[in-house]
C-alpha cells in the first residue's frame, strides 16, 4: 500500500512540473491542512509539499522556480508567469553554455538539493539540471558541451568515488547522470559506481531509475557480472519488482548463494513464502550449500505460512550445516515455532542456545505473547533481566502489547517506570504501545495523559488514541480527536477510518459517518475492502441499510467478511429472508464461510424462527468440513432452541467437546423458553459440579426458567445467592425476572414490595412486568400504580394503555375503561 501510494504521488509531481498552470496554486488562501497544497484544474487531483510520501527531489524543485517564487502571493501559476520563467531560465542557460568559466560548479560539493548546480560568480544567480523551467536542449549540450568536465572528474573515476558521494548524500539522479555522461565519453564506470547506484535504488526503492541503472550495465556489457548480476537482482527484490528479479535470476550464467538467497527474499517479502521455499530446495538440489543468510529468508518464510514440516526439515538441514549455535539463525528457527502455533518446539530451541541476544529474547517474549500467554511474556522479561541482557524499544513495546491483552495494568505501569528509566519514553512507537495499553486496560484517562505528552505523535499514536475511545463506547471524543488530528497535519490511513466508522455505529451517528464516507473517498481508501466492510457495518448499526447496500454493490472485490457483515446488516434490522437470500447468492460465487459468518447466519434463522434454513445451514456447516465448537455450537443450540426443536438443541450440546458460559446459557434460556423450569434447574446443577461460573446472562437466563415455571421458591433462592455465590451484582434485568416470576405466581404484592426496596431505580420493564402481573389477576389498584409508573418513565409506551384498559374491562369499571382508551 505504502509503495504504491510514494509511486503515485512521484507521478503527480512529475506531472505538475511538466505543466504548473495545470494546477491551482492553494496555498496562500487555502483555509485548513485538509486542503491540498495544489489541485488540478481538470482531474482535481491534489498535492501537498508536506507529504511524507512526496519524492526527496520535491522542495529541490519547487525552490528552482525562482521567477514563480517571487510572485507566490499573486498566484504563480499562471500560463504567463510560466512562461517568463521558461524565458528567463533559457537566457541563463545561454549565458552559462557561452562562457562556463564565469560560473561554479557545485555538484559535486553542495550539500542540499536546495543549492543550485551552477552558480554564477558575480550575480549569484543560480541554475538547476533538474529545474522544470529548463529548455529541453539543456541536457543534451550538458553531454556535448562540457568536455572540461572530463579533466575535472576523470581522476575520482577510477574508484567511482564520486557516484558513492553522490549515492550517500541521496543525490541519485545526478549520480546516473553522471554514469551516463562517462559512458557518453567513453569512460568505463567502475564496478563500484554501479554497486553504489543500485544499492541507493534499493534503500529509496525507486524501481525507475533502477532499471536505468539495469539499461547502463547492458550498455556497458557488464550485465554478465555475477557480483552486479546478484546485486541487480537484489535491487529488483527490495524496489517490490519480483518478475523483473526472476528475469535477471534467469539470464545469468551462474548462480551463487548470494543470488539464490536475494530471489529467495524477494519472493518471501512480497507473501509467496511457497515459492520461496520451493527455491531453497532447487538451490539444494543444483548442489549450493545454503548460508547462514539463506537459513534466516527460508525459516521466516516458513513462519509466515506455518509450513511447520517445511520447517522441521530445514532445522534438520542447518543442525547438519552447523549453523543451529548461529544466534541470528537460532532466533528464526524460535520464531518459526512459535508463528506454527509450536511453543514446545520454540522454548526447546531457544534453551539450547548459547547465546542469547536481545533479539533472542524478543523473538521468544513475542511468541508468547501473540499466543495469548500474556503472563509468561512477562515472566520470561523478568528473566532476561536477571540474566542481565538489556531490553530494547521492541521488548518494551512487545510487552505492553501483551499486558493491554490481559489487562494487567499493575505490570503495564511498572514497565512504564522502567521505560521513563530506560530513556525510551519519547520513542513515539513506545509512546503509542503505552496510550494502547492504558486504553485496554480501561484507563482511557492515563491513555489520554501519554497522549499528551508525546511531541510528535504519528499515526499510530492517533489510532491508538482514537481505539481506546471508541473501544469504550466513547464515539463523541474519538470523533473530536480525529478533527484534531486533521488540523494538525496527520494523513488518517485505513485503520484511523475503521476505527473512527466502528465509533460512529458504536453511537449510532449516521451524520458524522456520512461526513467520514466523503473524507474516505478524497483520501484514496474508498475502495479499500477492509474499509469497506467496516462502512457497511456502520450504516447497518446506524439504521441505513440503503446506504450499506449501496456501499456493498459498488465494492469491486469482497471478502468473506463483506458479505459477514452485510448479512448481518440485514439481520440487526429483522430482515432474515434478506440475509439468507444473500447467503445464497454468495454460495453461488464459491465464497467460503467462515465461523462469523455461520453464527450471523444461524442468528437471522432464530430471529424469524427458520427451522427448515437453520437445518440447512447445519448441513452446510458439515458438508463443508467445517469444525463444529464454540461459537458455531453456541448458536446452533440458540437457533434450535428459539425454533423450538428443544431436542435438537440438546443433541448439540451434549456432542459438545467443550463447552463455555455461553453453551450452558444458551441452553438453560431453550428450556425456559419452552417452560421447562427443572430440566434448567438441573441443567443449572450440573453446571454447578462441572465447576463452570455462571454469568449475568446465566442467572437472568434460569431466573426465567423459574418464573415461566412457576418455580418461586427455587428463584427467590438463586436471587439471593447471586452475589454471595459467584460475585456476581443484580441488574436491573434481574430485577425485573424476580417481579415476573412473583407476579406470574400471583404474588402481587410481594412484587410490589420487592419493586419498592430495590436499591436501584426501576426501569419501565420492572413496572410493564407488573403491569402484566396485575392484568392476569385482574388487580386493579396495584395494576393502576404500575401504570402511573410506566408512562412516567414512558408517555408514550402504547403498552402500558392496552394492559390498563384490560385491566378495566374484565372489572367491568367502564368509566375508567373509556378514560384511558380516550
Amino acid at each position: 500500500m505504502t509503495y504504491g501510494q510514494e509511486s503515485r504521488t512521484k507521478e503527480l509531481w512529475e506531472e505538475f512540473f511538466l505543466d504548473p498552470s495545470q494546477w491551482w496554486d492553494n496555498r496562500s488562501d487555502k483555509r485548513n491542512q485538509r486542503f491540498p497544497d495544489f489541485k488540478h484544474k481538470t482531474t482535481k487531483k491534489a498535492l501537498w509539499i508536506h507529504n511524507k510520501f512526496n519524492p526527496p527531489w520535491v522542495h529541490a524543485r519547487l525552490a528552482a522556480m525562482v521567477e514563480c517564487q517571487e510572485q507566490a502571493q499573486s498566484g504563480w501559476s499562471t500560463p504567463e508567469i510560466s512562461r517568463g520563467g521558461v524565458v528567463r531560465m533559457e537566457q541563463l542557460w545561454q549565458e552559462f553554455f557561452s562562457d562556463p568559466s564565469q560560473w561554479w560548479d557545485n555538484r559535486f560539493i553542495k550539500k542540499s538539493l536546495k543549492y543550485p548546480d551552477f552558480k554564477h560568480k558575480s550575480t549569484h544567480e543560480g541554475l538547476w539540471i533538474e529545474s522544470w523551467l529548463n529548455p529541453p536542449w539543456v541536457k543534451a549540450k550538458m553531454i556535448t558541451s562540457l568536455g572540461g568536465l572530463r579533466s575535472r572528474v576523470t581522476g575520482s573515476f577510477g574508484n567511482g568515488d564520486i557516484v558513492s558521494k553522490l549515492c550517500q548524500e541521496g543525490r541519485l539522479i545526478e549520480a546516473l547522470h553522471m554514469v551516463e555522461l562517462m559512458l557518453q565519453q567513453n569512460i568505463q564506470a567502475p564496478i563500484d559506481a554501479y554497486v553504489a547506484l543500485l544499492k541507493a535504488c534499493a534503500r529509496r526503492k525507486a524501481l525507475v531509475e533502477g532499471k536505468q541503472v539495469h539499461a547502463l550495465l547492458v550498455q556497458s556489457g557488464r550485465d554478465s557480472d555475477v557480483f552486479l548480476g546478484s546485486t541487480l537482482l537484489d535491487m529488483y527484490a527490495k524496489c517490490g519488482s519480483v518478475v523483473d528479479a526472476l528475469k535477471v535470476f534467469n539470464m545469468m550464467p551462474e548462480h551463487t548463494v548470494f543470488s539464490w538467497t536475494a530471489l529467495m527474499s524477494a519472493y518471501a517479502e512480497h507473501g509467496q513464502c511457497e515459492e520461496a521455499i520451493n527455491l531453497f530446495q532447487r538451490m539444494q538440489r543444483t548442489g549450493i550449500a545454503p548460508d547462514k543468510v539463506s537459513f534466516v529468508v527460508v525459516i521466516k518464510a516458513c513462519g509466515r505460512i506455518a509450513a511447520l514440516e517445511e520447517g522441521k526439515e530445514i532445522h534438520s538441514h542447518i543442525i547438519k550445516s552447523g549453523f543451529e549455535s548461529d544466534v541470528v539463525v537460532g532466533s528464526s528457527l524460535v520464531g518459526m515455532y512459535a508463528k506454527c502455533g509450536c511453543l514446545e518446539d520454540a522454548c526447546a530451541v531457544f534453551n539450547k542456545m548459547n547465546e542469547r541476544d536481545a533479539v533472542s529474547w524478543n523473538v521468544m517474549i513475542t511468541g508468547y505473547a501473540q499466543q495469548g500467554f500474556g503472563k509468561k511474556a512477562l515472566a520470561l522479561y523478568e528473566q532476561m533481566k536477571q540474566e542481565g541482557v538489556q531490553p530494547d524499544i521492541i521488548t518494551y513495546v512487545v510487552l505492553l502489547n501483551a499486558c493491554g491483552r490481559i489487562a494487567a495494568l499493575e505490570q503495564g505501569e511498572r514497565l512504564h517506570s522502567y521505560i521513563i528509566r530506560s530513556g525510551f519514553e519519547s520513542a513515539v512507537i513506545v509512546g503509542s504501545a503505552l496510550v494502547d495499553m492504558y486504553a485496554k486496560c480501561g484507563h482511557i484517562g492515563l491513555a489520554r495523559q501519554v497522549f499528551n505528552k508525546m511531541q510528535e505523535p504519528n499515526v499510530l499514536s492517533w489510532n491508538a488514541m482514537i481505539a481506546g475511545y471508541a473501544e469504550h463506547g466513547l464515539g463523541k471524543e474519538a470523533l473530536a480527536l480525529y478533527e484534531q488530528m486533521i488540523q494538525q497535519g496527520a494523513q488518517a490511513n485505513d485503520v484511523t477510518f475503521v476505527v473512527l466508522l466502528k465509533a460512529c455505529a458504536s453511537i449510532v451517528a449516521l451524520e458524522q459517518g456520512q461526513q467520514l464516507h466523503s473524507h474516505i473517498n478524497e483520501s484514496g481508501f474508498g475502495l479499500d475492502v477492509i474499509v469497506s466492510s467496516a462502512l457497511i457495518d456502520m450504516y447497518a448499526k446506524c439504521g441505513s441499510i440503503e446506504h450499506a447496500c449501496q456501499v456493498f454493490d459498488n465494492m469491486s472485490e469482497r471478502d468473506v467478511v463483506s458479505w459477514s457483515v452485510m448479512i448481518g446488516g440485514y439481520a440487526q434490522q429483522g430482515l432474515g429472508k434478506e440475509a439468507l437470500g444473500l447467503y445464497e447468492q454468495m454460495k453461488q460465487l464459491d465464497v467460503q464461510p467462515d465461523n462469523v459468518l455461520y453464527v450471523v447466519l444461524l442468528n437471522a434463522c432464530a430471529s424469524i424462527a427458520a427451522l427448515d434454513q437453520g437445518k440447512q445451514l447445519h448441513s452446510d456447516i458439515i458438508r463443508s468440513g467445517f469444525e463444529l465448537g464454540g461459537i458455531v455450537d453456541n448458536a446452533l443450540i440458540d437457533m434450535y432452541a428459539k425454533c423450538g426443536c428443544i431436542e435438537d438443541a440438546r443433541e448439540v450440546f451434549v456432542k459438545m467437546n467443550e463447552r463455555d458460559v455461553v453453551s450452558w446459557t444458551a441452553m438453560i434460556s431453550g428450556y425456559a423458553e419452552e417452560g421447562l423450569g427443572k430440566e434448567a434447574l438441573t441443567l443449572w446443577e450440573q453446571m454447578q459440579r462441572e465447576g463452570m461460573k455462571p454469568n449475568e446472562v446465566t442467572y437472568a437466563s434460569i431466573l426465567s426458567a423459574c418464573s415461566h415455571s412457576g418455580l418461586v421458591d427455587e428463584g427467590r433462592h438463586l436471587f439471593d445467592s447471586m452475589f454471595k455465590n459467584h460475585g456476581v451484582t443484580p441488574t436491573v434485568d434481574h430485577y425485573a425476572c424476580m417481579v415476573d416470576l412473583l407476579g406470574r405466581a400471583g404474588c402481587l404484592t410481594d412484587a410490589e414490595n420487592f419493586i419498592n426496596k430495590m436499591p436501584i431505580q426501576p426501569d419501565a420493564v420492572v413496572w410493564m412486568a407488573l403491569l402484566g402481573a396485575a392484568r392476569n389477576c385482574g388487580h386493579v389498584e396495584i395494576g393502576r400504580r404500575a401504570f402511573d409508573c410506566v408512562v412516567k418513565l414512558e408517555p408514550e409506551n402504547a403498552s402500558a394503555y392496552v394492559l390498563l384498559s384490560n385491566i378495566y374491562a374484565a372489572a367491568g369499571r367502564r368509566n375508567e375503561l373509556a378514560k384511558i382508551r380516550k
